[in-house]
């Protein structure tokens, strides 16, 4: 089957997401609101976390496996990644889009986060950790990296209680619009 990249960008571009049913149908999907993991002092991460960061135990990559964390985020009981969606993936990589940002432990990957980069924005589509405590590493990894690299934001999509410990907060559609107007002006580059 032939995608159109560029079209599937544009779905992002206006605010959609793609998502399949439980009979791995796919679908474009709006919100009324976003949630933004913040990109400023409202980050923020459990006192236990930090002792993990200070213990350097994981590393840092960017693409290093970038099929795995897809297949990582995929495994579980109900996903809304299906066969066809890791495929539309794995295209965006190829074309400079999606990226996994991973943590790694020694050659054993921990856990990663999975995302589409268009223009200021980081669009989270989904994270998975093997190892404890590897995905919250990422996230914080992540969240210095879009800082440093001048990203206006960083959606989550939608909230969680997991999502809510690192200070996530709701973004209206209607804020969200204009802020993502806002990043489509900007090239920013997460490698």
């Amino acid at each position: 089957m032939e995608y159109d990249i560029a079209a599937i960008v544009e779905g992002y571009a206006q605010g959609y997401f793609l998502m399949a049913d439980e009979r791995d149908r796919l679908s474009w999907y709006g919100s009324r609101d976003r949630t933004f993991i913040p990109l400023d002092e409202r980050f923020r991460y459990p006192k236990s976390l930090q002792r993990v960061l200070n213990q350097e135990r994981f590393s840092v990559a960017i693409n290093r496996d970038f099929q795995a964390v897809v297949a990582g985020c995929a495994d579980r009981e109900t996903t809304w990644i299906s066969p066809e969606l890791q495929k539309i993936y794995w295209l965006l990589y190829q074309n400079g889009y999606a990226f996994s940002f991973e943590t790694w432990q020694g050659d054993e990957l921990a856990g990663g986060i999975l995302g589409i980069v268009i223009g200021g924005a980081f669009i989270g589509e989904s994270m998975f950790y093997r190892i404890p405590e590897g995905s919250k590493v990422a996230m914080v990894k992540l969240v210095e990296r879009l800082r440093q690299r001048k990203f206006v934001f960083f959606d989550a999509q939608m909230m969680n209680p997991h999502l809510e410990r690192f200070g996530a907060y709701r973004v209206e559609d209607e804020e969200y619009q204009t802020l993502l107007k806002q990043t489509l002006q900007r090239r920013c580059f997460l490698v």
